[in-house]
């Protein structure tokens, strides 16, 4: 190679490529620029089918087993007894999360009429983020399956039980404990062979 001809190739910086080093300004692969966004699909593609074989009245809880939260709410408008973790002691109980704006609430609460009538156990409510003439107009006109209500207005004590969203029965034992969570609306199948057993089973043993 001549003076001149060196003397260009620098000035255009393709001079000769030294032992070990890559060629300057050498693209990358192809494949690498369309493997990550595959990737990063195939992971969020693979979190969602996760998510959506699991039955989301199945969601364990953290507290299953664990002393209730401590809280001591109002009662709701038109009631004369608020709702305490001192008043989940001394007998199984149902805590009922409810809201006269959720659906699916009313498909359970027939239920819990039922079951008053019968007094298997005591339910109680937990009324989440409601507005107080709300809550009251839903339990007059629908019924009042409660023996306590908590107005839980600004919905903090139901994040201290773990509640996804509305509606949510938990059973809790004599001692104060949670021993079952049902997310969801209840359904005879689910008061029969989730729910009572828990409650008939314990006072048998005891």
């Amino acid at each position: 190679m001549s003076i001149e001809e060196h003397a260009a190739l620098e000035q255009t910086g393709n001079g000769p490529v030294r032992s070990g080093e890559a060629p300057p300004g050498k693209p990358r692969p192809r494949w690498l620029v369309y493997l990550a966004p595959v990737l990063v699909f195939a992971a969020v593609a693979l979190g969602l089918a996760l998510g959506l074989t699991r039955n989301p009245e199945e969601v364990p809880s953290a507290l299953i087993g664990e002393p209730v939260p401590e809280f001591d709410l109002p009662p709701v408008k038109g009631r004369t007894l608020g709702l305490s973790s001192a008043n989940l002691k001394g007998e199984y109980s149902l805590v009922n999360v409810f809201a006269s704006w959720c659906t699916a609430c009313r498909e359970e609460h027939p239920l819990f009429m039922k079951l008053k009538e019968k007094g298997v156990v005591p339910i109680h409510g937990l009324n989440y983020k409601d507005r107080p003439e709300d809550a009251e107009k839903w339990l007059d006109t629908l019924g009042d399956p409660y023996t306590r209500t908590g107005a839980d207005i600004d919905g903090r004590v139901s994040i201290d039980w773990g509640v996804y969203g509305v509606p949510e029965t938990f059973v809790v034992s004599p001692e104060g404990r949670i021993l079952y969570k049902h997310i969801g609306p209840v359904r005879a199948d689910d008061l029969e062979n989730k729910i009572l057993p828990l409650v008939k089973d314990s006072n048998d043993g005891s």
